[in-house]
């Protein structure tokens, strides 16, 4: 069954190239289209703190789409790990999901802090960030690798 997503936006950000690392102070603009969405749609956002984007890894190749394992970041001297274990770029749908702060909301215009995705990427959703839809019930674990591959992403 396909699913047919059409982006309800665009980020503006001076990064424009895919790089791992650094995104914690890179300031961008959700830049919503009109033609989608209505004026009021962001109405109440500026309450929240942070928000969720769904976006489009745009620049990848479906023909380098990873569907089983490989290494964190090319990086052999970690394990080998399926693709769903991972938040790679090249994944069979290439949707990326991320969480950062809210620094204003003007509108149709989102500007955000430390949002991983570079000018031009096409924005499919947006969500404000509710602490109650973060289960704690359990501590939450991460394989040791994790620690590596993320040490200077923020």
């Amino acid at each position: 069954m396909a699913f047919d997503v059409s982006p309800i936006g665009i980020v503006r950000s001076e990064r424009v190239e895919v790089v791992d690392d650094n995104w914690g102070s890179v300031e961008s603009v959700l830049d919503l289209h009109d033609s989608v969405l209505d004026a009021d749609s962001t109405l109440g956002l500026a309450e929240f703190s942070h928000l969720e984007v769904v976006y489009g890894f745009h620049l990848c190749d479906p023909a380098e789409a990873t569907t089983g394992s490989r290494h964190p970041r090319g990086d052999t001297t970690l394990p080998r790990v399926g693709v769903l274990a991972q938040r790679v770029k090249d994944r069979p749908n290439h949707l990326g999901v991320s969480r950062c702060e809210i620094v204003d909301v003007d509108g149709l215009r989102i500007r955000v802090r430390g949002l991983d995705a570079i000018d031009g990427t096409p924005v499919f959703d947006v969500k404000p960030f509710l602490q109650s839809m973060v289960p704690e019930r359990e501590d939450v674990k991460e394989p040791t690798w994790v620690a590596s591959v993320m040490k200077n992403y923020f």
